[in-house]
């Protein structure tokens, strides 16, 4: 954040290029495929209710900065 670069990871995702999208994506489906869930109300239960499951996520995230793009979330 003091060197002036931070983003917010929102904001960073959206400006991604299509193909690392899908491969963010990818990465993130491998995880939730393993649940039981029709809609997004659905899903958003089950991960807001497992800390689990969130840290399988913010660890996928993080990996994939840190590989992909050469940054790290903080």
């Amino acid at each position: 954040m003091t060197s002036g670069k931070f983003k917010p990871v929102p904001q960073i995702i959206m400006e991604l290029p299509a193909d690392e999208k899908k491969r963010l994506f990818i990465n993130t489906i491998a995880i939730l495929r393993k649940l039981s869930w029709t809609n997004v109300e659905q899903l958003t239960v089950l991960v807001m209710g497992s800390k689990t499951l969130q840290k399988q996520l913010v660890d996928m995230l993080n990996s994939y900065f840190i590989k992909e793009l050469g940054s790290e979330m903080k």
